[in-house]
Parts: C-alpha cells; sequence; structure tokens
C-alpha cells in the first residue's frame, strides 16, 4: 500500500464532497482562506496577527493581505493594546459577527445534507476514524476533544457529576443537585430547536463536560446555564470551547443578548466568562446549598448597536 498516494486520494475525494474547490463557502461571500480567519476570530476572540498565524500555519504575508480585505469590508477591525503598543488586535465587528453566523449556519446544513444518508452507526465509525488520524499526525490533547448534541443518559450523568464535582470542590450539599435536576426538567420540557440548544463534551468517548442554551423570560434574550468541566480535562481549552459553540449559536438564532447566573467562588468560570467578554450586570449576596454565597448576573451584548 501506497500511504501517501491513499492520503491524496482521499484528499482529492473530501475536498470534492465538501465543496472546498468552490470560489466561495457556503451562505457566504468568503473564500475558505477569509473564512478561517473569520471562524478563528469568532471562537478564539480578540488576538493578534501573529498569533492567528500561528494557529492557522499560515503565512504573515497572506495573513496580512486576508485581513486587509476583512477590514475593508467592514468585517474586521483592530486597536493599540494597552500592553503592547506596537501591536494591533485583530476581532470581528458586528457585522463580522453576523458573518460568521451566517456562515456557521451554511455550513452546518450543507454537513447536515452530506450525512443525511449516513445511518448512525455509519457516522460513529466516521467520527472515530476522524479521531484517529487526528491523534495519528499528533495533534494536541485540546483538539482531540469533541463537542456533540444529547444523548439518551447525559441529562442523568450530567445532574450526577455537577453535584459530586460541586460538593468535593465547594462543599455544597444536596440542594444543588436538585436546582440541576430543576434545570435540566425544565429544559426538557419546555425545548423549542428554534430557540434552545446543549453540548456535550466528549474526551476517550467519556463526558468531560456541557453547556446549555435555554431561552430566556424577555424577548431576544437567551441563558447560558450549567456550565462544567471535568477536573481530568481542565486546561484542555474545553470550557473555551463550550461557551464559544454556546454564544456562536445564540448569534446564530437571532439572540441579542445571553445572559448567566454563577457564583464569584466559580473563579476559573468568571474568567472564560470575562474572557469571551461578559460583563457583570449584578451581584447580590445568599444562602444556598448550605454556604453563604455571592451570586453574580453576567450578561453579553450579541449585537450591541442594536441593544439600545
Amino acid at each position: 500500500m501506497d500511504t501517501v498516494e491513499e492520503v491524496r486520494s482521499f484528499n482529492r475525494f473530501y475536498t470534492r464532497e465538501i465543496g472546498l474547490l468552490r470560489p466561495r463557502l457556503p451562505a457566504s461571500d468568503l473564500t475558505l482562506a477569509e473564512a478561517r480567519v473569520v471562524y478563528e476570530l469568532a471562537t478564539a476572540g480578540e488576538q493578534t496577527a501573529a498569533a492567528l498565524g500561528r494557529r492557522l500555519g499560515m503565512d504573515k504575508a497572506h495573513l496580512s493581505r486576508i485581513a486587509g480585505r476583512l477590514r475593508a469590508r467592514g468585517l474586521v477591525e483592530s486597536r493599540v493594546s494597552p500592553d503592547h503598543g506596537r501591536q494591533k488586535p485583530l476581532s470581528l465587528t458586528q457585522a463580522g459577527r453576523a458573518t460568521f453566523a451566517r456562515l456557521e449556519s451554511g455550513t452546518r446544513a450543507q454537513l447536515e445534507t452530506l450525512l443525511a444518508p449516513v445511518d448512525g452507526a455509519a457516522q460513529a465509525r466516521m467520527v472515530e476514524a476522524m479521531a484517529a488520524i487526528r491523534t495519528a499526525l499528533g495533534e494536541d490533547a485540546e483538539k482531540q476533544v469533541a463537542l456533540r448534541g444529547l444523548e439518551p443518559g447525559d441529562l442523568g450523568w450530567i445532574t450526577h457529576r455537577q453535584a459530586v464535582l460541586y460538593t468535593r470542590e465547594y462543599g455544597w450539599d444536596w440542594t444543588y443537585e436538585g436546582l440541576v435536576s430543576t434545570i435540566l426538567g425544565r429544559f426538557v420540557e419546555t425545548f423549542d430547536p428554534a430557540r434552545d440548544d446543549a453540548w456535550v463534551a466528549t474526551r476517550g468517548g467519556a463526558i468531560v463536560g456541557s453547556v446549555f442554551l435555554v431561552h430566556g423570560d424577555r424577548p431576544g434574550e437567551a441563558k447560558l446555564r450549567l456550565l462544567y468541566v471535568e477536573p481530568s480535562a481542565r486546561g484542555l481549552g474545553v470550557g473555551r470551547r463550550l461557551v464559544e459553540r454556546c454564544i456562536a449559536r445564540a448569534t446564530e438564532l437571532g439572540y441579542r443578548r445571553l445572559v448567566l447566573w454563577t457564583n464569584d467562588v466559580l473563579v476559573a468560570a468568571r474568567r472564560l466568562y470575562q474572557t469571551a467578554g461578559f460583563r457583570l450586570v449584578e451581584e447580590a449576596p445568599h444562602h444556598s446549598f448550605g454556604k453563604d454565597l455571592v451570586g453574580q448576573t453576567w450578561a453579553l451584548d450579541l449585537h450591541p448597536a442594536e441593544a439600545g
């Protein structure tokens, strides 16, 4: 067997199947390289051109030309870093975020159509094969973590693990398990695929985290709920990926605002929210789960120009 030729043959087949040779990607007027830059800025947040180039393995001059085109079209903007005057981190504008939402929707629809004729068992084998390829080629542990939708048994497992972990790490009592059960029961009872979603992070087939997107009580507002990451997977970017996926989906569904409630003792989670752009809007002391805590409400405006 000529492994090199087999890889080349597969690449030719796959690029044709998913349309990478077309001038533009689905539901957008972006080239593949432009779309990758938009995707990285949408999911990883503001970053310098140098950091972006390292993530993408892209030539500096090529990336500079792409960033220039995206900036000229009003999709990307830059600012002078207050910490390093010579650096000008790049970020998406409101128009850029809207473009990303359309791109995500179009890409998901394209792949759902491609996979529709493939049964569940075959899809599972495909995912395993892709994971094996990434592992064989030395992809790092963070990228081996996969995000998927809910499956039977997940809600019970998530309730159990959150109750166990928060008791072990913060001394919370059994009433927290009751809260999680109530939230997830309500999620199932009122679930609407046009307004709600959920993701489970897995590594080697085991659940290592989850997050839920739930429609809010106010028009245009959604809630990020029950984010958690297993201790074995912390430091791998799992929490960041879950939060980013939740934000991207909320944007795609047309929400104007994403809110969440947490407690000040959850320091790592609060850092994730701050990095993602959430701002603290309210906090108040309360006694819950057998502890004196300070509850906090954080909010993220998904379409700032429309929020006023």
